[in-house]
């Protein structure tokens, strides 16, 4: 009923719409950026300890369960749920963005700096927040048994009945309402896109709502049959898929674009992303004599919020397709293997796009959306690479909206760890409908949902704070850890048992060494009394 207010509401009195959630986002923004900023890079470390520490070894379901798919499928879906359509819009646009305008304390046409933004932006940060909650739902889930909701993964820190009351019910109709907005906003972002592609590649002349419509229709009608054949089928495959032709996309512009520079890009990419990383994790609204601020609402803060909005669908997903994993293998998989491809993607894609810029041949345009299409027919057989984008964009919509549909297909069904493929498919048409609605009322009402989406999302950090503690809560109590602190305490008894008897013995060696010496020394003393006599 709320999410069907918000739609209602935004197709009624748009104007007000736009209004109040553009003035709730600047107040989420001016007032909360700074928590968003600090917290954000807490995850990093939080995850990278956790990973490192004895907690490491604690498989998420029993001591000797193998993990459910292979570790190739595994990168796949999570890849093409967190990230892939964000990839496919931004990976060339953003840092031609950074390096056409700079960033705060930093002067336009900066490569090293623009590159290390847009890492900034794709790679740790975001893969920590969906980590925490993935983390935290697949050891409730299937270590300890519990339901499949987040409101589970708090019953270290509320309990049992806290978890199933008001407050555990409000955390997951947050986590629903989060879903919905955030995948609804992220597929209208794929629509536009392919719209834009078939603009661009001369399929169809000034495209109308009508184009968007068939656009949606088509896809939804392919994610349902996805849905309907379960995780272990349809985002597998589809997920594997978008692996292949998202490598060939990246191989095409890599061979025909600046090789030389890309393979330049990629080691210098990371070095000014380490180099710059204390900056940009620091970087607040009275940063660069205090004018940063409207730049990070735009980009940084935005992203944050972003990523939180999507981390309770991206991370229910994730735990959903890690049973069998061990911890340190879930932590160390979901936040380096796609912040390297991240990396890899932006120095081919980005850096190929600053190359032309630099070359008197930019792909900067009216839209966003169409920059990846501008690049693309740049080169030669630049329209069949386009047409390959095209199918990738369609194939990343249709696993975002699968693995959307099957985490909100368990959570309205108590948790279940499989959840019913026709109402999955059900919550994905709900989905796509919302996105809908929205991208036919024009762009103006897709930003106001990024922006509602963002201000709904906002109680998510508060979430993942404490999430953390309950993370850590779970793992102190579990019985591998538990037996492993009962081993470190009889280490050290039995130590300091033996330095005791250490100590014990050497006192009796030096007390016993003295009544020698003393001995002796009456020997001594008697011998000449009788050697005088």
């Amino acid at each position: 009923m709320l999410v069907a207010a918000v739609v209602v509401w935004g197709l009624s009195a748009p104007d007000t719409f736009a209004d109040v959630s553009a003035k709730a986002l600047n107040f989420v923004v001016n007032n909360f950026g700074w928590a968003f900023i600090l917290f954000t890079t807490v995850f990093v470390v939080f995850v990278i300890g956790i990973a490192a520490s004895k907690f490491g070894s604690i498989k998420l379901g029993a001591i000797n369960e193998e993990p459910e798919f292979s570790t190739v499928s595994w990168i796949s879906m999570m890849f093409a749920a967190g990230m892939g359509i964000g990839l496919m819009f931004y990976g060339a646009s953003e840092p031609l963005a950074f390096y056409r305008d700079g960033v705060p304390g930093h002067q336009p046409n900066e490569v090293g700096t623009a590159m290390a933004t847009a890492m900034f932006h794709w790679t740790l940060h975001p893969w920590a927040i969906y980590a925490i909650i993935g983390l935290a739902i697949a050891y409730s889930t299937f270590r300890i048994g519990r339901k499949q909701l987040l409101s589970s993964a708090f019953v270290p820190l509320i309990g049992e009945k806290g978890a199933a009351g008001p407050l555990g019910k409000l955390i997951d109709i947050l986590a629903i309402f989060a879903t919905v907005f955030g995948t609804a906003c992220s597929l209208g972002l794929g629509a536009l896109q392919i719209q834009a592609g078939l603009q661009a590649s001369g399929i169809v002349d000034n495209p109308s709502n009508s184009v968007v419509l068939g656009i949606v229709l088509v896809l939804t009608l392919a994610f349902i049959l996805s849905a309907l054949s379960g995780v272990g089928k349809g985002i597998q495959y589809l997920s594997n898929a978008n692996m292949v032709m998202a490598a060939l996309l990246a191989i095409f512009v890599f061979i025909v674009g600046p090789s030389v520079t890309i393979l330049n890009l990629v080691p210098g990419s990371v070095g000014n992303y380490l180099a710059n990383f204390t900056e940009m994790i620091g970087r607040t609204a009275a940063s660069a004599d205090g004018t940063a601020g409207e730049w990070l609402s735009g980009w940084t803060i935005f992203y944050w919020a972003w990523w939180i909005s999507w981390s309770p669908f991206v991370g229910m997903f994730l735990a959903r397709i890690s049973r069998g994993r061990s911890v340190r293998e879930f932590c160390l998989g979901v936040m380096l293997v796609p912040a390297g491809v991240s990396t890899i993607w932006f120095a081919i894609f980005g850096g190929t796009a600053i190359h032309l810029e630099q070359n008197g041949q930019s792909i900067s345009g009216e839209s966003t959306e169409a920059e990846l299409f501008n690049l693309l027919q740049s080169f030669p057989g630049g329209s069949v690479a386009a047409v390959i984008g095209m199918i990738l964009l369609a194939t990343f919509f249709i696993t975002s909206a699968d693995s959307a549909s099957t985490v909100m297909g368990s959570m309205s069904q108590n948790g279940r760890s499989n959840a019913t493929p026709w109402l999955s498919a059900i919550w994905g048409v709900l989905t796509a409908a919302v996105g809908l609605v929205l991208l036919l009322t024009g762009e103006d009402a897709l930003t106001n949902l990024q922006n509602v989406t963002i201000v709904a999302a906002s109680p998510f950090l508060i979430v993942l704070i404490f999430l953390m503690f309950a993370i850590v809560k779970d793992l102190r109590n579990d019985v591998i850890y538990v037996e492993y602190r009962e081993a470190q305490a009889f280490q050290r008894k039995l130590a300091r048992e033996r330095r005791i008897h250490r100590e014990v013995q050497q006192k009796e060696d030096n007390k016993r060494r003295r009544s020698e010496r003393l001995a002796k020394a009456g020997a001594k003393v008697s011998s000449k009394a009788k050697n005088n006599k």
